[in-house]
């Protein structure tokens, strides 16, 4: 049977279509296998990196456990030393306690029965102070040693406790420094000199010191009298430890600026200290006593309503000075009669000052008053303005050349006038003479007693003199002033 050709064209066509199914299936299986390959590849990779990584890993694991074995063994180690440590530290800590006593000695005083014996009541005092603060530390009194520093201006304490009476001679109050220093290796008597603020600035720099010393279980401070300390114990006593180990000593009894810090107060006054301060018994009794006539009697007259006038007189100084009471009272000038027959002129103020006599100039001492110097405002503003290195060289313009040459910090090449000149002698004797009135200096340019004394009145704000480089009765504008007899 013969095919038409219709026929053989659907069998090409059926071939056409089997031919390109079996070229889409053997692209598909090329595009499988591609894809395989590609998939595997990838897998392969990760695979290795996977591989790294746990190589890795297993290395930091072994490291880590490692560093931890050894961090735990100095951690071990470390406890160890820090219970040594800990242990020494305590030992340390309680191996050399002591307390340490600072003494304000120009008003904190010691009883004048011991200062009277001498050395030997300065090591009475010593002793008797040491086992006063001893018998404070209870059972552990054996193990606590004691230290004791007194700092004071001898030679104006000396001179008030004499005026006071308490003191016949300078030289005893001397001694008995010598004998407490010698009492205990610890105890120091350190004489600070002229100067209102040198002992308490030793003070409270070795309190700070001292403080800072765990080894230091209490600070006793004889500053009873000194309210100018009660800023000083408020900045202490920030810390809450520090108040604990802070007591006050009390000679005087305790000013209340210093009771309001709420400092603890130790009273040693039965055995140890004087409880009263210095009193100027010296104008006491050369106001109050009739017993000396060495002064000159004045008799006035008064006739026909006249004012009174001195009369004339001559001053006579009897053989025995001390004349007695009734003596004085029966050889004394009678009583003037006064008749005022009309009304009594009135009297202007230079007639009355001039009736009055004038009193004898004040004596500080064996030196005597420094010649005054007269001094130009504007020369002293202008040398005033001078600070830090600008400052001129008292030494170097006053007696110079300055000894210290080119070393000396102040200036030397300014050329003052003599008013200038005369300014910087006028500050330079605002600075007391660390010798005083003892001073043998003929140039000495530092001042022997205050200069700014004007009726009655310190007029300098922050004086740096004594009270004994005052005239009798001075009175201060200074809000702190030092004075032995307050």
């Amino acid at each position: 049977m013969a095919a038409s050709e219709s026929d053989l064209m659907t069998f090409y066509q059926r071939f056409q279509t089997l031919s390109l199914f079996n070229d889409s299936s053997a692209r598909l299986v090329e595009d499988l296998l591609l894809y395989s390959k590609n998939v595997e590849d990838a897998l392969r990779e990760e695979n290795r990196a996977l591989r790294r990584q746990l190589t890795d890993s297993q290395l930091d694991l072994d490291d880590a456990t490692r560093s931890r074995r050894d961090l735990q063994q100095q951690v071990a180690n470390a406890e160890s030393r820090n219970r040594d440590l800990a242990q020494d530290n305590h030992h340390l800590k309680n191996n050399n306690p002591f307390v340490v006593v600072l003494i304000d000695g120009d008003c904190c005083l010691f009883k004048e029965a011991l200062i009277r014996q001498g050395v030997e009541g300065g090591k009475k005092a010593a002793y008797a102070l040491r086992s006063a603060i001893l018998e404070q530390c209870g059972d552990f009194a054996g193990n606590i040693e004691v230290i004791a520093k007194v700092y004071a201006n001898l030679g104006g304490l000396a001179k008030a406790m004499r005026r006071n009476g308490c003191l016949e001679a300078e030289e005893t109050l001397k001694e008995f420094t010598i004998g407490f220093t010698q009492g205990k290796a610890t105890f120091d008597f350190v004489d600070v000199g002229h100067g209102k603020e040198r002992a308490d600035n030793k003070i409270k720099e070795t309190a700070k010191w001292n403080l800072r010393n765990y080894n230091c279980k209490q600070l006793l401070l004889g500053i009873s009298h000194d309210a100018g300390y009660a800023p000083f114990l408020d900045e202490l006593f920030q810390d809450e430890t520090k108040k604990r180990r802070v007591t006050v000593v009390e000679g005087v009894p305790t000013v209340r600026e210093l009771v309001s810090t709420g400092v603890n107060i130790l009273n040693f006054n039965d055995e140890i200290f004087r409880s009263e301060k210095l009193v100027d018994k010296t104008a006491l009794r050369t106001n109050t006593s009739p017993l000396t006539a060495t002064a000159p009697i004045t008799t006035p007259t008064v006739s026909n309503g006249n004012i009174p006038t001195p009369a004339s007189s001559t001053t006579s100084t009897p053989a025995n000075a001390t004349a007695s009471y009734a003596g004085a009272i029966g050889n004394a000038s009678p009583p003037p009669k006064i008749t005022l027959p009309i009304q009594p002129r009135p009297v202007n103020a230079n007639a009355r000052a001039s009736a009055t006599p004038k009193q004898p100039a004040w004596n500080p001492g064996p030196r005597g008053l420094d010649p005054p110097i007269k001094v130009s405002p504007a020369a002293l503003e202008s040398i005033k303005k001078r600070k830090d290195n600008n400052k001129l060289c008292n030494n170097h313009y006053l007696r110079g050349p300055c000894s210290k040459g080119d070393a000396c910090c102040f200036e030397h090449k300014y050329k003052p006038t003599k008013d200038e000149i005369d300014a910087i002698a006028f500050l330079a004797r605002l600075n007391p003479c660390t010798s005083g009135q003892d001073c043998d200096v003929q140039d000495c340019i530092y001042g022997h007693h205050c200069p700014n004394v004007k009726d009655g009145v310190c007029t300098h704000p922050y004086c740096k003199f004594e009270d004994a480089d005052h005239p009798p009765g001075t009175k201060y504008r200074s809000t702190k002033t030092y004075d032995y007899f307050s």
